[in-house]
């Protein structure tokens, strides 16, 4: 059964979808970011480290993972492709060798200035107000913690026969809202 808020019978099931219109809008997003970043050789991604070393420089791996919701096995790549790229340098502590440190290179901290006016591009795009989007990120990141909640109670459930398709999650208790 489909919300019925939301279902008008001249739409796909999927775009009465929550899960779906986040998946469009993200790619959508995406794809404009990859529009204004591949002129200057960078991806989303890429652009993303930069904007949290542009904020605080010299951080270590970890700590960029987690800010970025990212593990070590997609960061570390992506960081040693922006070594070799010249836009930043790892280096591991004198103290702890297993903690690598990040920092900007002068090409890092000079696409600071060069990418300036990706951020206003962007919100022209989504045609939000600044009042919007925070309010556009305070609900995206309380559903991003109810769903990482979600998966955790469901990863956690004792498995047993048919367990996983008889749980109720979010979406389905909103029946696809």
């Amino acid at each position: 059964m489909h919300n019925r808020v939301v279902y008008d019978q001249d739409m796909e099931p999927t775009q009465h979808m929550v899960c779906f219109s986040l998946y469009a809008a993200s790619r959508a997003t995406t794809k404009a970011y990859a529009a204004l970043l591949e002129p200057h050789g960078l991806t989303y991604p890429q652009y993303l480290v930069l904007v949290l070393l542009w904020s605080r420089d010299e951080r270590s791996v970890r700590d960029l993972g987690e800010a970025l919701d990212l593990d070590s096995g997609t960061l570390s790549p992506l960081l040693r492709r922006m070594t070799r790229d010249g836009l930043v340098e790892r280096s591991r502590d004198g103290v702890d060798e297993r903690v690598v440190t990040v920092s900007l290179t002068e090409r890092g901290r000079t696409l600071r200035a060069d990418l300036a006016h990706v951020p206003t591009c962007i919100a022209e795009g989504m045609g939000v107000t600044l009042d919007g989007a925070r309010q556009l990120i305070a609900a995206l990141t309380e559903l991003a913690d109810g769903m990482r909640g979600t998966a955790a109670d469901i990863r956690s459930a004792p498995a047993s026969p048919g367990a996983r398709e008889t749980q109720t999650t979010p979406e389905k208790k909103e029946e696809h809202a």
